[in-house]
């Protein structure tokens, strides 16, 4: 299992004290070793459509290096490694500490507060939205059922100072859906952004309106999202979002 409290972590609205450095994007360093921890499937349609999530977090992270004011094939920034933790063998399929630099960990439909034992578990580690959930929970916060219940579509968040510094902006929106949430700072964290909903962010910079869209209409046939929340979110499922600045501030906490 890997320990993620050796050296720094990173989610999208937490970041801890001394572990952010910069400098500049070079292709002449080495790429960083990065281990994407893949810890559901998407719905079968999106699946169908983009891949698993590791396909979906790369193609991503591509557009992110792509992006740069000094573009870079995504080869010279991360050298990527993808790892089934919920099927694979507990045994096998942890990446070796020693061969890597950083752990991204996806979303997913189970939740960071249950003991199952893939979700227990020394390097730089990113989570998204449930990923974020477990590194909060591993530096000893609360994590179970936001009591403002379902956050969905692109929700406007707020950025603190530090959040600016880091993101480059005054504000940031973004794709949500969850229900569980991050109940309190862990310690040692320095807040980033916010909003009315949550203290800390659970967005997904890898979804698109198709993503999103799916979602929202499968989980709402089948009862999941009632009537109101499902048409607010499906209001603003096209709305611009800033999933590619978010995953280059990612790439800078990873590279600089």
């Amino acid at each position: 299992m890997v320990d993620f409290e050796e050296q720094g972590a990173i989610w999208w609205l937490f970041l801890s004290q001394n572990h952010f450095p910069y400098g500049l994007f070079t292709s002449s360093i080495a790429p960083t070793r990065l281990a994407i921890l893949v810890t559901d499937e998407p719905l079968p349609s999106v699946a169908a459509k983009l891949g698993g999530f590791d396909a979906i977090f790369t193609s991503l992270l591509r557009t992110a290096c792509e992006s740069l004011d000094v573009p870079q094939p995504l080869e010279s920034q991360l050298a990527l490694t993808a790892h089934d933790v919920v099927n694979g063998d507990p045994a096998t399929v942890y990446p070796d500490p020693d061969t890597i630099d950083a752990v991204f960990i996806t979303g997913s439909s189970h939740s960071a507060s249950s003991n199952q034992d893939w979700i227990e578990g020394r390097v730089r580690v990113i989570g998204v939205c449930f990923g974020h959930q477990i590194v909060a929970r591993a530096l000893g916060a609360r994590v179970g059922r936001s009591p403002h219940g379902w956050e969905l579509s692109v929700v406007k968040v707020g950025l603190t100072e530090e959040g600016k510094r880091v993101f480059g902006a005054g504000s940031l929106k973004i794709y949500q859906t969850h229900r569980d949430a991050v109940l309190e700072y862990p310690p040692g964290v320095v807040p980033l952004a916010h909003n009315q909903v949550a203290n800390t962010g659970h967005g997904h910079p890898e979804f698109s309106p198709f993503m999103m869209g799916e979602m929202l209409r499968i989980r709402h046939r089948a009862g999941v999202i009632p009537d109101g929340p499902f048409e607010n979110a499906m209001a603003r499922v096209a709305d611009k979002h800033d999933g590619i600045a978010i995953a280059r501030a990612f790439l800078r906490f990873l590279r600089e």
